[in-house]
């Protein structure tokens, strides 16, 4: 990423353990403060509240959200709980209207996010301003889409930014409403330094079973922080019922998770220093292996050349992903894992086999 971009903050003088909470969707006064009341009893308060005001469905004729009218409840929320408030917006005049009624954050749905026209719009509108924005992950795993939401908002002077991991759309994977595919925030603050990434285990899980697990496994990876939505009743919510917990729930899931401390932030222990050390050993090591093994592979390539084979042979390759995986196994390395390691080095053995056969091409030639 840019240099420029590496310093950017969030900016609201939040603790780590950030925790936006609060319904799918905006109903009805009444249901805010019910939320709020259930939140104050419980000692559950969040460093946001979340409300959505605007709610993008697949399909026409389902709540849509509650509109601007909604924008005046959520000040119930600011004056029970004394936090900050956040909303979605989806384009211009929704971005307008929150700041017409002094909404303190943004954020942009996963379907926003895809279109950069729309992300353009927004950012427009945002010109000039300093309120904090949080982007969501595109619908499909397309980390330079994401960054470049981020990237058009910074471009207009938006300093304050947060990415949402909610997940990507995965028409196989049963387990999951959104699947997380975890390489993809870590990708994300890997590229740009400073990036605070908040997950959203609701919108991953799409049930209330699991939402524990999937923040944990958030922590683990050292994400910054949760967006857990949480109504008073969920079972009778307007929108995305399943996914959403009560106050006391919140509260017992936020007692059982383990909060961690980001490296970052803390001076490595000698251990830790010897540890890492022994493990860049290794890893010189590794890599002159493959070194040495596609130096063989190149060996293979020529003698091929010179006999006018070709380089595939299905039944070799069955024998070594075969046989390589299931001793893998035998030493404690997963089984996906052995597989997708051994793939990626047959493609590069298959490249460097075929250039072999290129070079013959222009001996020929």
């Amino acid at each position: 990423m840019k240099n420029h971009l590496q310093s950017t903050e969030w900016g609201l003088n939040l603790t780590n353990q950030l925790i936006i909470a609060g319904p799918c969707s905006a109903e009805s006064p009444g249901q805010i403060e019910k939320v709020c009341l259930a939140m104050k009893e419980e000692n559950v308060l969040p460093s946001l509240f979340r409300a959505g005001i605007w709610k993008p469905r697949t399909r026409p004729g389902s709540f849509e959200g509650i509109g601007e009218e909604g924008l005046k409840w959520m000040e119930i929320a600011r004056h029970h709980l004394n936090v900050p408030i956040t909303t979605e917006v989806g384009n211009a005049a929704h971005v307008e209207m929150a700041l017409k009624h002094k909404v303190d954050v943004l954020w942009i749905g996963a379907r926003t996010t895809v279109n950069p026209f729309a992300v353009q719009e927004i950012a427009e509108a945002l010109r000039g301003t300093d309120i904090p924005v949080m982007v969501k992950n595109p619908m499909n795993p397309d980390l330079q889409l994401w960054i470049g939401a981020l990237e058009r908002l910074h471009a207009v002077g938006i300093n304050k930014l947060a990415a949402i991991h909610r997940g990507f759309s995965d028409a196989y994977d049963k387990r999951f409403r959104n699947k997380p595919n975890w390489s993809m925030p870590i990708h994300l603050k890997r590229e740009w330094k400073g990036m605070q990434v908040i997950n959203d285990p609701s919108h991953i899980v799409g049930k209330r079973d699991g939402i524990l697990e999937t923040s944990q496994r958030a922590l683990n990876f050292g994400l910054d922080g949760l967006m857990i939505e949480t109504h008073h009743d969920p079972d009778k919510a307007w929108s995305d019922a399943k996914q959403q917990v009560t106050p006391a729930q919140l509260k017992q899931i936020l007692q059982q998770l383990d909060f961690k401390t980001p490296l970052e932030e803390v001076q490595p222990s000698e251990k830790l220093h010897d540890l890492r050390a022994a493990v860049d050993h290794l890893d010189d090591q590794l890599l002159d292996i493959l070194a040495e093994r596609f130096a063989v592979i190149e060996q293979i390539g020529a003698h091929k050349r010179e006999n006018h084979l070709s380089v595939f042979q299905s039944e070799r390759w069955k024998q070594v992903m075969d046989s390589r995986t299931q001793k893998g196994v035998s030493k404690n390395l997963g089984e996906k894992f052995m597989k997708e390691l051994l793939f990626t080095i047959h493609e590069e053995s298959v490249k460097r086999q075929e250039k072999q056969l290129r070079e013959q091409v222009k001996i020929v030639k």
